[in-house]
């Protein structure tokens, strides 16, 4: 009898339909021999290409990187949670279409293919005599209410950043702002503590923040918090993955900032249960990643239900014809400030890792023996074979673990919170983690497999080498 093989497309529950990416690997087809390559523990050192011919078949490393009422008039008080708010339960399609931020983009097929290995290599300059950035102001010096100057300094902060420094003032004026900025600049706060003086001139004032991601969300809610300490300013946080009977509860309090992604907060007023007319100020954040992922339907439909008089913030790290289309239709005679320093962070040195007819996973292993890689983010391009990954990385004896679409929301809090807080060395992420989160002290990225567009590698890399810290990045390829 004639054995067939034949590539069947997987079907994502995520989206409710078959998705067009075929099957590449051998145990992704239906019929056939399954291989256990993961089961070898054994494999020559991995060698780092530099780009030239080398004899050593040890990778290089350089030294250590020092790398108040009620909506609805239903009374003022507001319900209690235990604190810090933790999601539990599975939503099964994940907010409007399954997305909630994380589903693979749209229209990107590619597997980055067509990307030459030598984007991948740049060393991190150490020698180049950076002129340091002077300030045009301090935060003692914005017009800002004494209580948000407090809480900034309790967090240790005197001097802006580029970002802040240049767009502070103009929010507070009122004008419509796009801010061109590469990742970790600081851009959250640049339009979180001026729209905070807002709220407090104007108790009244609702302010809706739309982000790509579910992650991102919370990271800015929880920034929103630590800069309104001491202040009664409400927020809600409206993501897919989430319960939404619980947002939809809290939104029948009073909140002056509703953070969320384009789909849930898409299904909240398909529901009736957010209504976006009383809304006079909009931040659109990670806007290109927004377009990316399909969410340019959402993202009109949001902005047609807001007030036409509206105050809107826009913020991208690249600038597409698309995304200057979205800039002509959403705002009005905006300032555009951009303080990108280039297309990768000169802080992050940057190689490629040649299989040499090795596993991948073996080559991982050697690599993640070494002691220099002592808080990893390794990028996936699937949510199957992320999982796999982090679970094959725990069975070698390895702290692991991952985020991706598959994942209810409070499972993957846990998992980004230990890899936060040190008590795991791996991190295995989709392509969601790569934008806006801010996790400190990566000391390498790990691009297990090769991203699909060279944005995606660029936001990737952009998890390490931050503040003003040394960082590495390895991209598998052969």
């Amino acid at each position: 009898m004639r054995k067939v093989i034949r590539k069947v497309a997987p079907f994502d529950r995520f989206d409710n339909r078959k998705s067009k990416r075929f099957a590449t690997n051998k145990s992704d087809y239906r019929v056939g021999p399954k291989t256990n390559s993961d089961n070898s523990h054994t494999a020559s050192k991995p060698r780092a290409d530099f780009g030239h011919a080398s004899q050593s078949a040890k990778p290089a490393f350089a030294s250590k990187p020092s790398f108040g009422g009620s909506r609805f008039a239903r009374g003022n008080s507001r319900p209690s949670f235990g604190g810090k708010s933790s999601f539990s339960g599975r939503s099964r399609f994940s907010g409007s279409r399954g997305r909630g931020g994380f589903s693979n983009s749209r229209g990107r097929r590619n597997t980055g293919s067509d990307i030459h290995f030598s984007k991948f290599i740049n060393k991190a300059v150490i020698t180049e005599v950076v002129q340091k950035f002077v300030p045009e102001h301090l935060f003692k010096d914005f017009n800002i209410d004494d209580r948000i100057k407090a809480n900034i300094f309790a967090k240790g902060y005197n001097e802006p950043t580029p970002i802040q420094d240049k767009i502070i003032p103009h929010v507070l004026r009122g004008e419509d702002v796009v801010g061109i900025a590469d990742t970790g600049t600081g851009k959250t706060a640049a339009f979180i503590i001026p729209l905070i003086q807002k709220v407090l001139m104007n108790p009244k004032e609702e302010i809706l923040i739309v982000v790509p991601t579910r992650e991102l969300a919370q990271q800015i809610e929880e920034e929103l918090k630590s800069f309104t300490e001491g202040m009664k300013i409400y927020s809600v946080c409206c993501v897919g993955g989430a319960p939404i009977g619980r947002q939809i509860s809290m939104l029948r309090y009073w909140n002056n900032f509703i953070i969320g992604t384009p789909g849930r907060l898409k299904d909240l007023v398909n529901r009736k249960a957010l209504n976006l007319k009383p809304f006079s100020t909009i931040v659109l954040d990670e806007a290109d990643r927004m377009l990316d992922m399909g969410f340019i339907a959402d993202m009109k439909l949001i902005m047609s239900q807001m007030s036409a008089k509206r105050h809107t913030l826009f913020f991208s790290a690249t600038v597409s014809h698309e995304v200057e289309q979205l800039i002509k239709a959403f705002l009005k005679n905006p300032v555009t400030i951009s303080v990108k320093t280039g297309d990768t962070c000169k802080s992050v040195d940057q190689d490629v890792v040649r299989m040499n007819g090795k596993e991948k996973i073996d080559v991982l292993h050697e690599l993640l023996n070494n002691p220099e890689l002592s808080k990893v983010l390794i990028f996936g391009r699937t949510k199957h074979g992320v999982e796999r990954l982090s679970k094959t990385l725990e069975q070698r004896g390895f702290k692991a673990d991952s985020i991706h679409g598959d994942k209810n929301q409070s499972a993957r809090q846990r998992a980004l919170g230990k890899f936060k807080d040190d008590h795991i060395q791996i991190l295995v992420a989709t392509d969601v983690a790569a934008r806006g989160l801010d996790i400190p002290d990566v000391t390498h990225v790990i691009n297990y497999d090769v991203p699909a567009t060279y944005d995606d590698y660029v936001h990737r890399i952009g998890r390490t080498g931050r503040a003003n810290k040394k960082g590495k990045a390895l991209t598998f390829i052969g």
